[in-house]
């Protein structure tokens, strides 16, 4: 019988199995702590993908029996046959997905920290506005999840909007979930400030970033220009007496960071070295993948209102994902952290379509 051209072959995945057990076995492999962790999840992975080949071996065995029972003479025996052959082909189907989505490569980032920045984009103040819904959305929606936040920097509007804002997420499956969000936020409402009734349209900007680890980005004190000011905005009599709020500048690639959202000065630097090296990082990863068009800017646009990933009209109540033609509605709802049936959408067409691309027939 001919190989089936859309059944993946895991000879490779078993080879590199043994492998990984000898190498996790040996003492020596634990003095790099970094490389173990890294064969450690690679393990893990090469393993349910084995797992799940060996699964689906198991049920294609079954139906090819019954499928030999099923030209037997005894009417009885044919019947049998016949159920079983009912019960395990969509067995099979169903395993034969799950063991392509197990030999999907996992994402690097995904098991990293997600930073997830917006901004105001096209729309003045009805923008601001819009982003600090955004914030708090993301916000309640890592709570819902379990991960922890921190905010890590926010500037506000004069009517108490955000201008930009840096949220930290740390939790597993953040970055996975998260960096589905990349992109222009569109909203369709009448602003609160709108005496005529009209509905306008603004924009706010996503941008998602894996955590940089302090290994992978060095930063020379001499690359960095640092200053300190008096923080301005809420925060009461302490913050405006004291140079809490910490400026960096990145001289040779002009990245700036602002942090002003602690007391401390060098909480504030802390939290702004974080931003700066998850900048870096994506900087550095933008330009080996520029020809794929897969840089920030790009994530982000220039926060136009036609570059939109997502339009929350709020009229008529609907929220719609252009990137996968899904409309659902409850925008109160969402903006209060149930995102759930946005972003599960996302991950599983992203999931899909990887899938399609392992299993796609090759010309």
């Amino acid at each position: 019988m001919p190989a089936d051209p859309l059944r993946p072959d895991l000879t490779g995945f078993r080879r590199r199995l043994a492998e990984l057990e000898g190498l996790l076995a040996d003492p020596a492999t634990f003095a790099d702590n970094r490389r173990a962790a890294a064969l450690g999840a690679e393990l893990r992975f090469t393993a349910k993908a084995v797992r799940a080949d060996d699964a689906l071996k198991a049920l294609e065995a079954e139906l090819a029996g019954a499928r030999a029972m099923a030209g037997e003479a005894d009417a009885e025996m044919r019947a049998m046959a016949a159920d079983e052959i009912a019960r395990l082909t969509p067995a099979v189907e169903q395993a034969r997905e799950q063991l392509v989505r197990a030999i999907i490569p996992p994402n690097p980032d995904d098991s990293r920290n997600a930073l997830v920045e917006i901004r105001a984009g096209t729309g003045g103040e009805e923008a601001s506005l819009f982003a600090g819904e955004l914030l708090r959305a993301y916000t309640r929606f890592a709570e819902k999840r379990g991960w922890k936040h921190e905010l890590l920097s926010l500037s506000h509007s004069e009517l108490g909007g955000v201008r930009d804002a840096v949220l930290m997420v740390e939790g597993e499956g953040a970055m996975a979930c998260l960096r589905h969000e990349a992109g222009v936020h569109r909203v369709q409402r009448v602003p609160a400030t709108e005496a005529s009734g009209r509905v306008h349209t603004s924009a706010a900007t996503v941008a998602v970033l894996p955590e940089a680890e302090e290994a992978e980005v060095v930063l020379k004190p001499e690359d960095l220009d640092m200053s300190v000011a008096r923080a301005s905005g809420a925060g009461g009599q302490h913050v405006n007496k004291t140079e809490s709020a910490v400026q960096i500048i990145h001289k040779p690639t002009g990245i700036m960071v602002y942090c002003a959202d602690e007391r401390s000065q060098l909480r504030n630097r802390q939290k702004a070295l974080r931003v700066l090296r998850s900048r870096l990082l994506e900087m550095t990863r933008a330009k080996e993948r520029e020809a794929r068009a897969q840089d920030r800017k790009t994530q982000v646009g220039s926060g136009d209102r036609s570059e939109r990933i997502r339009t929350y009209n709020f009229p008529q109540n609907r929220i719609t994902d252009h990137r996968i033609d899904l409309t659902i509605h409850g925008i109160e709802q969402a903006l209060e952290g149930e995102l759930d049936p946005l972003i599960d959408a996302l991950v599983e067409a992203d999931l899909r379509e990887r899938a399609e691309a392992i299993t796609r027939p090759t010309a």
